[in-house]
């Protein structure tokens, strides 16, 4: 699968060698995998419910290296140091940095201890399917279009078994095996500078907050509409970064409370007793015939994002695209609903549902909405009782809460 952070506005080209049960469509976007089970249900799972994408968390079992080899003509990243070993050692501080914010969330099982010491290779091209997870930086790559300023590419397994290189072996439905982050080396009016060098650069992009967001997607987020998370599609403008930067009281400091929300229902932590509360409901039109011609599956509104924002604070703590449910063994049903957990109890909060119809759109969402079904036309011999096809996001309609219970 693979995801592309735009200017001014990334996640996983999956080479699909490929359980976690998936009631609902949960937050925060995630990219998400169907299993094999045209395989034995000991290597499928038996269930063709969609499962999240995620790295493994136990101690030291993420091993990042990046790449030395630089661009220099034109120059890819500037650094405050300009001598060569003051400047590979600024940029390993910020991609350690970058790394350090993702484990700075508590109530996540994704701590410090999970991954391995940062290494350096200067293989000039480091990144591909080879089981070893790299960061790149003067590697070309048909993904960059025009615009792309860096994209993550990821292997997501859909049985277990499956290696990856000499080590990678798939020990969880959904792992990722392998991921890559890429930098644009080509573009000359493109440039990435480090914290340090930022605002003497104003014309560059910073390199750290594109990292940040790129790290996200190397753990198995997709993309977020909420302006303010981290995971949001679009790059921060050139001399800006995004939030505000890491400090000792707040170490995941760029990112968003969708993004810290997100991370705790990705990589959960069973000791956590503060962030256990989930709001769940259906969107459902209010004249069923409002709905597009479609299988009997679809029974209510896909892929509108639904919204918790806090009702003390007025900040927006979750949002996820919301239409689709599961119960084993499958396949996705889109009855639109939709669930948002991983939130703070004792905690009042006000939620509704928009369209995806603005500045982010569907198409910026799919490793989490086009790889919920598989079927007889993508898969050969697919078991058709098995099988589903994804609708079309629905983004013409207007909401109304009605009262609970």
């Amino acid at each position: 699968m693979k995801g592309k952070l735009k200017k001014i506005g990334t996640g996983a080209f999956a080479m699909l060698y490929a359980i976690w049960f998936a009631p609902m469509a949960q937050a925060y976007s995630f990219d998400m995998i169907v299993p094999d089970v045209r395989l034995p249900a000991s290597i499928s799972g038996g269930s063709a419910c969609p499962v999240r994408a995620h790295q493994l968390t136990a101690a030291g079992s993420i091993a990042v290296q990046w790449s030395t080899a630089l661009n220099t003509n034109p120059v890819s990243i500037v650094t405050q140091n300009q001598t060569a070993s003051g400047r590979l050692t600024e940029i390993e501080q910020v991609i350690a940095q970058s790394l350090a914010v993702w484990t700075g969330v508590s109530g996540t099982t994704l701590v410090p201890a999970t991954f391995t010491p940062l290494t350096r290779t200067a293989t000039q091209n480091a990144c591909g399917p080879d089981g070893v997870n790299s960061i790149c930086f003067d590697q070309a790559d048909m993904a960059f279009t025009p615009g792309v300023l860096a994209f993550t590419r990821i292997i997501t397994t859909d049985r277990l078994g499956v290696q990856v290189g000499s080590s990678a072996v798939a020990t969880q439905l959904g792992q990722i095996l392998d991921a890559d982050i890429y930098f644009n080396p080509s573009d000359s009016n493109t440039t990435y500078a480090t914290p340090q060098a930022l605002a003497a650069n104003p014309k560059s992009y910073d390199f750290e907050s594109l990292l940040t967001h790129e790290l996200g997607h190397f753990l198995g987020f997709s993309h977020s509409s909420v302006w303010s998370a981290i995971m949001f599609p679009f790059a921060p403008a050139p001399g800006t970064f995004s939030g505000m930067r890491p400090t000792t009281q707040q170490p995941d400091g760029p990112l968003g409370d969708d993004d810290r929300t997100g991370l705790r229902v990705l990589y959960p932590n069973p000791a956590d007793a503060v962030h256990q509360g989930l709001i769940s409901g259906r969107i459902s039109p209010a004249n069923p015939l409002a709905l597009p011609a479609s299988p009997p599956s679809v029974t209510g509104v896909f892929g509108a994002q639904v919204v918790a924002v806090d009702a003390s604070s007025g900040a927006v703590v979750g949002a996820t695209i919301g239409g689709w449910s599961c119960t084993a063994p499958g396949p996705a049903q889109f009855d639109g609903a939709y669930q948002i957990d991983g939130l703070a109890v004792g905690h009042s909060y006000t939620v509704y549902a928009e369209a995806l119809n603005g500045a982010v759109d569907s198409s910026q969402f799919d490793n989490a909405i086009a790889s919920l079904c598989r079927n007889v036309v993508t898969d050969a011999g697919w078991p058709p009782l098995l099988g589903c096809v994804v609708p079309a996001v629905q983004t013409s309609f207007t909401t109304r809460t009605r009262p609970g219970p």
